[in-house]
């Protein structure tokens, strides 16, 4: 049974993998289908629903069951920014380091006790016959005053978990076990099998 993932990344598509498998399933990307899936507009206001926009327009065009995500970074004194709009956080072309600069100058007059931020990653899996399977996980944290750390990419220098490094300070294995997209994976695997558990006997989603 394959899966169309609605991504580009690599690590994603490795993540996914490697929990898909034992239930039987090969993450599969639209290359691999010989299609390329169209750009979607991620015009939902929460993670959830660019991750549904995502994975249903990937279903209607492979015709398998899609996966797709969305993630990004809340910070509680911003409002939740940036929230959906972490990656154009500094406008369509800036780097991480455009973006990482800019949440520092935003926040350069809160303390330690008013930083506090969480990441958060939604998974959705939608199916041919209109059905769906979804996930969230976060991982709270604070946001430092400077960049820490080689490893990651995106706010990851910034984040400081409870151990007291930050996401970029941690290797992937460790990241792994503490992180948002960590937490919804395994979610994810979970809810899927108790879906698929129901269907067993039927081919109707396919």
């Amino acid at each position: 049974m394959k899966f169309i993932v609605a991504t580009r990344n690599y690590k994603k598509l490795k993540e996914l993998s490697r929990i898909l498998k034992p239930l039987g399933i090969e993450a599969v990307t639209d290359a691999e289908l010989g299609i390329k899936l169209c750009e979607v507009e991620e015009t939902g206001s929460t993670f959830e629903e660019n991750a549904f926009l995502k994975a249903a327009a990937a279903c209607r065009q492979a015709g398998i069951p899609a996966i797709a995500d969305d993630s990004g970074l809340e910070v509680d004194a911003l409002g939740g920014a940036p929230g959906v709009h972490s990656a154009r956080y500094a406008g369509e072309n800036a780097s991480d380091a455009d973006r990482n600069l800019k949440l520092l100058a935003e926040m350069a007059h809160l303390p330690e006790d008013e930083r506090t931020a969480r990441f958060v990653s939604a998974i959705c899996c939608v199916f041919p016959n209109g059905d769906l399977v979804s996930a969230r996980g976060e991982c709270r944290g604070k946001i430092g005053y400077e960049p820490i750390g080689d490893n990651g990419f995106g706010y990851d220098p910034l984040f400081i978990v409870s151990s007291g490094l930050s996401y970029a300070q941690l290797s992937a294995d460790e990241k792994d076990v503490i992180s948002h997209r960590g937490n919804a994976l395994r979610l994810f695997a979970v809810n899927l099998q108790r879906y698929l558990e129901t269907k067993k006997d039927s081919t109707e989603f396919y």
